[in-house]
């Protein structure tokens, strides 16, 4: 199992090349936008401003796909029953169950929303380095124990995935069957047993090598104070690269990015 949210961010076009901090600042307004919107009448503009960015990434269809199914999944089983429960204004019944226009719009807005947000993080994620990312958090005041252990979250997922991998494998050759059948009112004790032993396993190790980790940190000097601590000790955000012309399409482009933003919460206001 693999994360790889670096993979796709050496792609070429202008959303790889717009500056770091400007891309930030830009896309989250535009998804603080996007939270605002209540009125089903702004959801197609916002699914096309949304598909234009995408489509503007160069990023393939798959990755869209493969990052949105679990979180889909999630979503579907948290609003699917909303549009029967909810409402006044019956649209269609059948016996008992009757269909309510309240809540059919509500679940559009909270798929469109989800759908918009969450394609616009991942754009952000995968066209920008994480470190790269987390320098300008830094540089807009996140403070530096957040930065670090969102630093070692991120480099240690990879060491918890490979060893999640190893000990599935020895539980198959133990004789473990991941094949085998289990169902939702009868669900397989046995196999519940074993998964619940390797989450608990999973879980210490894990614990373990953050001890460890942190304890090396320790004798390193990490957590002494001082002078010019800062963001300058974590890299450089790619300054240099573009030179002035590269920042000043990029601040052209942040403002466009903004007045998108606000001619949403301004819709929203007026509507």
């Amino acid at each position: 199992m693999r994360l790889n949210l670096d993979v796709y961010s050496s792609g070429d076009s202008w959303i790889h090349r717009w500056q770091p901090k400007q891309k930030l600042i830009g896309l989250g307004g535009v998804i603080f936008a996007f939270a605002s919107v209540h009125d089903l009448r702004l959801v197609p503009a916002m699914l096309m401003v949304t598909a234009v960015f995408y489509a503007s990434s160069n990023l393939p269809a798959s990755f869209l796909l493969n990052r949105l199914r679990y979180p889909g999944l999630f979503l579907f089983g948290m609003v699917s029953l909303l549009p029967f429960l909810s409402g006044e204004t019956v649209i269609w019944q059948w016996g008992l169950l009757s269909l309510y226009k309240e809540g059919g719009i509500a679940v559009a807005l909270i798929a469109a929303r989800f759908f918009s947000i969450l394609t616009l993080g991942l754009i952000l994620l995968a066209t920008t380095r994480f470190v790269v990312l987390i320098q300008v958090l830094r540089s807009l005041g996140l403070p530096p124990v957040l930065a670090d252990m969102t630093l070692l979250s991120y480099r240690y997922l990879y060491d918890t995935a490979d060893n999640l991998a190893t000990m599935q494998t020895a539980m198959r050759l133990r004789g473990f069957d991941q094949s085998r059948k289990w169902f939702f009112l009868h669900p397989n004790w046995q196999t519940l047993k074993q998964l619940a032993a390797l989450a608990g396993t999973l879980l210490i190790r894990s614990y373990e090598q953050s001890e460890q980790v942190y304890q090396a940190m320790r004798l390193r000097g990490y957590g002494v104070r001082r002078a010019g601590y800062g963001v300058q000790g974590m890299g450089h955000e790619g300054a240099g690269e573009g030179g002035k012309c590269l920042t000043s399409w990029s601040t052209i482009a942040l403002w466009v990015t903004l007045l998108v933003a606000a001619g949403f919460v301004i819709a929203e206001i007026l509507l």
